[in-house]
């Protein structure tokens, strides 16, 4: 089931999900995004403020 959706891709695509940052590299095109794995959020509301580099 897996194989047919990743089979949709025209693009050999590599996610890596670091600790730090999150990159994304598409194969002739090298890194797509980059941006630190981070995410901001109220304590006391759990509304969520900020994602990445915001």
């Amino acid at each position: 089931m897996l194989n047919r959706f990743f089979q949709q891709f025209s693009e050999d695509i590599a996610i890596d999900l670091g600790t730090a940052n999150s990159v994304v590299y598409v194969h002739g095109r090298g890194i797509v995004i980059q941006e630190p794995s981070v995410v901001a959020i109220n304590k006391k509301t759990g509304q969520i403020l900020a994602i990445g580099l915001e």
